[in-house]
């Protein structure tokens, strides 16, 4: 039993300084694999330098092919880049009518360019290696339909897609490409969340936004780090070109 090793792998992770990110950095940094992470906030690379001190860090605009580029060649030069998992994002919330152009062009530079430019530069090192993985961040809002997140929708639509689509051309190379959805997960944006737009009613607006899942809680984001384990691992050599929720029964079971 390999227990999902990544001993002598690299992983890059995007927006691995917080949230489901930090614990995917978390775990894949217990089972001995090499992680570099791309974060844009300074704060938190501090943060995660400080209780992760094996992760290397790099301060990135993943919507900045340029800066994208530049480290990943950095990274590139020392080892092979295994594994790319493509998690950093940023919600929004709004129907179409009050989402305006600003928002929209906002949510595409990081949810879909961010993820175009990092797949692409991944992939001019795997497909020299022969070999690859690529885990990408979709949401249960890529397949079902959820009030007011039109944007986030979208930008999620669109990884699902592009996760099709790289794991399609690319198996001549013996890479893979899959992605998790998620349904709700409790992070710290969950609770900035709540406490900015509901003060005072914390507490009572996570009871109500649990009980939303079949299950009758949110999603822990150890328990999507777990999942984007295996699927990086060898032990999942034969899955490629899927969708995998991790919804406590959202997608299925709901009404």
């Amino acid at each position: 039993m390999s227990n999902f090793n990544l001993k002598n792998k690299t992983a890059v992770i995007t927006g691995g300084g917080s949230g489901i990110g930090k614990a995917i950095t978390q775990l894949f940094v217990q089972h001995n694999c090499q992680v570099h992470v791309l974060e844009n906030n300074s704060d938190s690379i501090a943060q995660l330098q400080n209780d992760i001190p094996e992760v290397v860090t790099h301060l990135c605009d993943i919507s900045k092919k340029e800066e994208v580029e530049k480290i990943f060649n950095l990274i590139g030069k020392g080892s092979e880049i295994d594994i790319l998992i493509n998690n950093a994002g940023i919600a929004h919330i709004g129907n179409i009518e009050n989402t305006t152009e600003e928002d929209l062009d906002r949510i595409y530079s990081i949810n879909i360019k961010g993820v175009f430019n990092c797949a692409k530069a991944a992939l001019h090192f795997m497909k020299a290696q022969k070999k690859g993985v690529i885990l990408n961040m979709a949401s249960i809002a890529s397949t079902v339909g959820i009030s007011d997140r039109f944007a986030y929708s979208m930008s999620k639509g669109a990884v699902l897609t592009m996760t099709l689509s790289i794991a399609k051309d690319y198996l001549e190379y013996g890479i893979r490409c899959n992605c998790i959805s998620p349904a709700r997960i409790h992070t710290p944006f969950v609770d900035g969340f709540l406490s900015s737009n509901y003060p005072g009613e914390e507490k009572q607006m996570f009871e109500k936004l649990s009980k939303t899942q079949p299950m009758g809680r949110m999603g822990k984001p150890e328990e999507v780090a777990s999942l984007a384990l295996f699927l990086c691992s060898d032990d999942a050599g034969f899955i490629t070109g899927n969708d995998y929720p991790i919804d406590g029964g959202f997608i299925k079971l709901q009404g």
